[in-house]
């Protein structure tokens, strides 16, 4: 975990510089992915994928030849690596060069026999993204760069499930992922280190990430269960089974939330709560590992990685991805290019706080 920690830090002091940046002059927006760097893939069989897809790419104005038209089993949760192989292969014949990273409209399946299918949509199925036992698998080269095109510098095209289990819902989160854009929202980060010391792995570095960033942005490092009643939330990194009272929030466009747990990526059928209850709940994106990975924090989002990025003004799906350093077994569900600290072009400057 040394390594891990060490990203923390130094991210967060890079993080501080970045910020306080921000108002000078000289300051420039990061880069960061358009809809014309996003792929749809949508499955022909499925209706709601169809619909889901049609509103996504109306709403974000994805370029009709970002669209690809796939044809899987319907209700199917987990995928074969044949099954995959063949798909993936159509995938890739009729993505266009310059697309970087996809938009996944269905809610099933979300596994690649022992692996997540946004990874595997990102980076081809490999039994080294696999663990039997508590073992570390392959990690990201994405991991933590600076890079603003990752298939273009690794070969990789990073992927998010637009998760819902209805189109109402799947619209619902669309519209929030929109309406974040350019928004500069005032909200808080929550970092929680729960009773549940096994899934609190990560919460090791919460108060050091807290420290580091309150001079820019209000972090709460708290040691309790759950949040109820906050107005705010922006941010929420925890580790429980199951999160009570998280409808008793209200998060703000473009939000943030995810549980480490074991089992929080299974979107059907779990005995733990699925990361599509954080949607639910109103945040724009979670992130949940898919089979038994260990509580290693590098198989989970680092938040510090993750703050460095999206309060830079990149997108949803760039900062999430970059800041898990073993993404084989998680999943990542949301709206891909949610951008609410960017500053619309030839505008730079700084929020309100």
């Amino acid at each position: 975990m040394g390594v891990w920690c060490i990203v923390v830090l130094w991210l967060c002091c890079g993080l501080g510089e970045c910020l306080a940046a921000q108002s000078s002059p000289l300051y420039r927006p990061v880069k960061a992915l358009s809809a014309s760097d996003l792929a749809i893939i949508v499955n022909d069989n499925d209706p709601l994928s169809v619909a889901i897809a049609d509103y996504y790419r109306q709403r974000r104005r994805i370029p009709a030849a970002n669209v690809i038209h796939i044809r899987m089993p319907v209700g199917k949760a987990v995928l074969s690596h044949r099954e995959f192989a063949a798909i993936k292969q159509s995938v890739d014949a009729q993505t266009p060069k310059q697309v970087q990273a996809y938009a996944l409209a269905w809610l099933q399946p979300f596994r690649v026999e022992c692996m997540s299918i946004t990874t595997a949509f990102a980076a081809g199925f490999s039994m080294a993204f696999c663990a039997e036992g508590c073992k570390p698998t392959l990690s990201s080269p994405y991991f933590a760069s600076e890079t603003s095109r990752p298939f273009d510098t690794h070969g990789w095209r990073p992927a998010m499930l637009l998760a819902a289990p209805s189109l109402n819902e799947a619209k619902a989160l669309i519209d929030r992922g929109v309406a974040a854009d350019y928004s500069q929202p005032l909200g808080t980060a929550y970092l929680l280190k729960t009773s549940d010391v096994a899934r609190s792995s990560r919460a090791v570095v919460f108060a050091d990430i807290a420290r580091a960033l309150q001079p820019f942005w209000p972090v709460e490092y708290l040691e309790q269960d759950y949040l109820t009643g906050r107005q705010d939330v922006m941010f929420y990194f925890t580790g429980l089974t199951h999160v009570p009272h998280i409808r008793q929030n209200r998060f703000l466009p473009g939000a943030i939330a995810d549980h480490l747990t074991s089992l929080g990526g299974v979107l059907s059928g779990s005995s733990q709560m699925s990361v599509v209850e954080w949607i639910q709940a109103g945040a724009t994106a979670s992130y949940g590992a898919v089979v038994e990975p260990c509580n290693f924090p590098a198989k989970f989002p680092n938040p510090a990685v993750v703050f460095y990025n999206y309060l830079r003004g990149s997108t949803l799906i760039e900062a999430y991805w970059k800041s898990v350093a073993q993404p084989g077994q998680g999943i990542f569900i949301g709206e891909p290019l949610a951008r609410p600290f960017a500053f619309p072009v030839n505008q730079p400057g700084v929020g309100s706080r």
